[in-house]
C-alpha cells in the first residue's frame, strides 16, 4: 500500500534541499527564519529576506496530538522557531516527524521563492495567478486519478458527469455523492497505471509516498502535483515525468502568516496574501516507463 500514515524519505526533497544550497553556496548561511506559524491546516515562515513559505499541517499525521506531553515530542523545538538556522529546518525536511518534516518543507519554499527573485532558476516556465485546474485537457474519454481528496478537483470531475477515482486515507474528507468514485489506498498500484490524467496532493512529500505514485504512471499520464506544500523549486519533479507543478507564491508574507496563526485555509489566502502558479518545463518532460 503506498498511501499509508507511515513518513517515507523523499528523493524529491533530499535533490530540491541540494539544488538549493548549491545555488545559494555561502549565502545561505546568512538566511535566518524570522517569524514562524503553525496553523490548524497549513504552517508558514518569513525568513529574513522577507520571502514566504507554506505547507500542510500534518495533524492526521501525528498520532501523538491527543495531550500535551505526548504531541511535545512531535515538535521539540516549539517557542525557538525563529532560533534555528534554515540549514537545520532544511535537516527536518527530510526528517521521520511529520511536523518538522513540515516545517522543514515551508523554509525549503521560502529558499526556493528566492532562489527565483534573485534569478538563480530559469530553466522553467511559471504562470502567477493561474490554476492548474484549467491546465488540464479533460476530454471525454479522459479517465482521471485524484490521490487525495483535492475539493476544487472534486467539484469539476463531478460535474464533468464521467467516471474517475479518487484515492483517499480518510473517507470523512469525502462527500456522499463522492463516495461512489472513491478507490482505497490499498488499491494505488491498480488505480494510477489506468489514469490518462493524475492529480495528486503535494501532501504526499510530507508521508513520502508521491515518487512510489509516480513511478506507477503511464509514460503518456498527465501528472500532475497540486497544493502549497508543492511550491518547491520544480528541477526533482520533472525529472520524474511530472508535467505540471501547481502551487502558490506569497505575495504579502506576514499577513499569511496571521491568516495561518487565526485557522485560515487556502481560500482564505487567495488575491489576499497569496497567489497560485503553475510551473511547468520549458521542453516536454520524458518519463521513463515504470
Amino acid at each position: 500500500m503506498l498511501l499509508n500514515p507511515t513518513v517515507k524519505t523523499s528523493k524529491i526533497l533530499e535533490e530540491t534541499i541540494n539544488h538549493v544550497k548549491k545555488s545559494l553556496d555561502k549565502n545561505i548561511h546568512d538566511i535566518t527564519v524570522e517569524r514562524a506559524v503553525i496553523g490548524i491546516f497549513f504552517s508558514g515562515v518569513i525568513l529574513n529576506t522577507g520571502h514566504a513559505g507554506i505547507s500542510a499541517t500534518p495533524i492526521k499525521e501525528i498520532p501523538e496530538a491527543v495531550c500535551c506531553p505526548s504531541s511535545a515530542r512531535s515538535m521539540p523545538n516549539a517557542g525557538h522557531l525563529t532560533e534555528r538556522s534554515v540549514l537545520k529546518y532544511l535537516n527536518d525536511a527530510t526528517s521521520k516527524i511529520p511536523m518538522k518534516k513540515s516545517m522543514g518543507i515551508a523554509v525549503l519554499s521560502a529558499l526556493s521563492s528566492y532562489c527565483r527573485e534573485i534569478g538563480l532558476t530559469e530553466d522553467y516556465n511559471i504562470k502567477v495567478g493561474v490554476d492548474a485546474l484549467n491546465c488540464i485537457d479533460l476530454r471525454d474519454e479522459t479517465y482521471p486519478v485524484l490521490i487525495g481528496a483535492i475539493g476544487p478537483f472534486l467539484r469539476v470531475l463531478k460535474n464533468r458527469k464521467k467516471p474517475f477515482s479518487v484515492v483517499e486515507l480518510d473517507t470523512r474528507t469525502l462527500k456522499p455523492d463522492e463516495l461512489p468514485f472513491y478507490v482505497p489506498p490499498s488499491k494505488t498500484r491498480e488505480i494510477v497505471p489506468k489514469a490518462d490524467v493524475l492529480v495528486i496532493t503535494g501532501t504526499t512529500l510530507i508521508n513520502g509516498t508521491l515518487e512510489g505514485i509516480l513511478e506507477l504512471a503511464r509514460p503518456d499520464t498527465k501528472v500532475v502535483v497540486v497544493g502549497p506544500t508543492a511550491s518547491i523549486l520544480p528541477h526533482a519533479f520533472f525529472k520524474r515525468g511530472v508535467d505540471i507543478l501547481g502551487g502558490d507564491i506569497i505575495t504579502h508574507p506576514h499577513k499569511m502568516l496571521d491568516t495561518l496563526a487565526e485557522g485560515g485555509s487556502g481560500y482564505h489566502l487567495y488575491g489576499h496574501s497569496a497567489e497560485r502558479v503553475v510551473v511547468t518545463k520549458k521542453t516536454e518532460p520524458v518519463r521513463k516507463n515504470p
